[in-house]
């Protein structure tokens, strides 16, 4: 799994939040002020982002005790973490931190109940994200901790031949090409009828991803594969198309891995809120 994301990665959001300070805070609250505060659940889930939160907090001074740690599931009203210290710089950091957490147990929550499904019907498929995302490491951080597979950080992960790639260069050369080029990294091609799967196991790709195909079509890829003696010497990814409601249907077959874009870019927040409890007085 990931570690914490890198303070550098998480501060140019509060910086981006605060170009030139927080004016009201800085107008309205004394500067030698400290306060104490929670970090409440608005809903029920699986909560990620607490060690992000936890980062930046104590970044500018501010004291946490985490109670909550990411992966756990936390029910509405808990309290997931609390903060004491500068009443100004928990102001500063709060949205912040408040929008990694939404964020990333939203799709936390949602990676853990598609793959508690997934594995009911069969174990051994994994559920995958994709790289339909700006927050990349954001995140793949909350697929991970939700139990799903990261699938590439970036293009210089692995070599993931696509159509537009196949739009260039034939199918069989470009995975001759890709395997030439590195022995290191893993080859995937993207393929969108049986012809294309059978050609791309027989050039040697490593894992071949069934793009946008029915449940039966697959089914068919698969059977032939087999058929040909290629089945175990590739992994087989099915992706496009694939939604909370129909995810069943797609673990019943031998595949893999299962990728969905849903994950990130579908995933709705996460219901979180930060309340002062106490103000302070320095002594």
């Amino acid at each position: 799994m990931i570690t914490v994301i890198p303070l550098e990665y998480l501060l140019r959001f509060v910086y981006e939040d605060s170009p030139y300070g927080d004016v009201t805070s800085e107008a309205i609250i004394p500067e030698d002020m400290n306060a104490e505060a929670v970090i409440i659940a608005k809903q029920d889930g699986v909560i990620a982002g607490v060690e992000e939160a936890r980062v930046l907090f104590e970044h500018f001074g501010v004291k946490v005790n985490v109670l909550k740690k990411d992966g756990e599931y936390v029910k509405k009203g808990e309290v997931i973490a609390e903060v004491k210290g500068n009443a100004r710089a928990i102001l500063l950091v709060e949205r912040t931190a408040l929008n990694i957490i939404g964020r990333m147990s939203g799709i936390a929550t949602e990676t853990r109940k598609l793959v508690e499904k997934v594995r009911k019907v069969n174990p051994r498929v994994k559920v995958a994200g994709t790289r339909k995302s700006l927050l990349r490491l954001i995140d793949k951080r909350a697929i991970m901790i939700g139990g799903g597979e990261p699938h590439r950080f970036s293009l210089s992960d692995a070599i993931l031949i696509k159509d537009n790639h196949l739009a260039l260069v034939p199918l069989e050369e470009a995975i001759k090409r890709a395997k030439e080029f590195s022995v290191y990294k893993v080859v995937e091609v993207e393929v969108e009828n049986l012809e294309d799967a059978v050609k791309a196991a027989k050039a040697g790709a490593d894992v071949i991803m069934l793009d946008n195909m029915k449940p039966q079509e697959i089914k068919e890829v698969i059977e032939k594969l087999r058929e040909l003696g290629l089945r175990d010497g590739v992994k087989i990814e099915v992706s496009g198309g694939i939604t909370p409601e129909n995810i069943e249907e797609y673990a019943k077959l031998d595949v893999d891995v299962i990728s969905l874009g849903y994950l990130t870019h579908s995933v709705r927040n996460f219901d979180v809120s930060l309340e002062i409890v106490k103000p302070r007085v320095s002594s």
